[in-house]
């Protein structure tokens, strides 16, 4: 299995339009991460370049549709796909959304929330063991935005999250993009969410820039992190530690200087924090 990230590693979404331009000037950066299913393919000019990167970097494999929360059965087409390509390249990380968004053959094309419930609590957490069995190693399980809230809860959504790594022994992927999103979306403390995260889980954190409007916010990935989630992820590093951190932007894709920007903002939040605790 690929050697651990260091605790103070940045990286970025890797995206098509900077394929290139990554290859050629290769940038500092501290590994990359792309979208498990965008590699999904047997062949061809994708796997082409994903080897190409993987001889630069190390890569971390973000899934965005096994569907983790769903009552139904995971789709073992999709899990083959996704074992195949891990034995492959042997990610650093692989992570999933802790969410839902198919129902038997239909997929929503979207990362839904789930009631918290014991009972979703139960299935989500039988699907991850049954991920981690099929790939022999541990995931990442990622909080995601959400605009409603489900009914039937018993318990927030960090003490779900909490659980579903204690109860199964997957790793955290802290968003604090999506926390902060959330928070303001559904009125309680982005911070509470933080500390109710046992450190010892969370192995990757997310940051992203998001878009509002009447008070509600969007989880766009098409701007820069704002203020208050550059705050919010200094408190979760202080408390939480150094932890390779990544950018993500997916949509109005902006010219590689900018990710890199924001990769060396987080760099700089990481390496005071060990410096601090040195």
């Amino acid at each position: 299995m690929a050697a651990a990230l260091a605790r103070d590693a940045a990286g970025i979404g890797l995206r098509a339009p900077h394929y290139s331009r990554v290859l050629e000037s290769r940038p500092a950066v501290g590994f990359l991460e792309v979208h498990s299913e965008n590699f999904f393919a047997a062949g061809g000019a994708t796997l082409a370049w994903l080897e190409r990167f993987r001889a630069a970097y190390p890569l971390s494999f973000h899934g965005v549709g096994l569907s983790l929360g769903s009552a139904d059965p995971l789709d073992e087409r999709h899990l083959a796909k996704l074992e195949a390509l891990v034995r492959r390249f042997d990610p650093v990380l692989v992570s999933e959304h802790l969410c839902w968004g198919r129902a038997g053959a239909r997929h929503a094309n979207d990362l839904l929330p789930l009631p918290y419930s014991e009972e979703a609590l139960g299935a989500a957490v039988a699907n991850i063991e049954t991920v981690q069995e099929r790939l022999g190693r541990r995931i990442l399980v990622e909080n995601v935005s959400s605009y409603l809230r489900m009914p039937g809860a018993s318990m927030p959504e960090w003490e779900f999250l909490a659980e579903c790594a204690r109860r199964s022994g997957c790793g955290v992927l802290l968003d604090v993009n999506n926390v902060w999103v959330s928070a303001v979306n559904h009125g309680f403390d982005a911070l509470a969410f933080v500390d109710a995260i046992d450190p010892s889980s969370v192995a990757e954190i997310h940051l992203a820039g998001h878009e509002g409007d009447d008070g509600m916010l969007v989880d766009t990935h098409s701007r820069r992190v704002c203020e208050e989630v550059w705050d919010l992820y200094a408190q979760a590093i202080a408390r939480i530690g150094p932890r390779p951190t990544l950018i993500e932007w997916d949509a109005d894709i902006p010219p590689l200087e900018v990710l890199l920007e924001e990769s060396d903002r987080a760099r700089a939040v990481l390496e005071a924090r060990a410096a601090a605790a040195a």
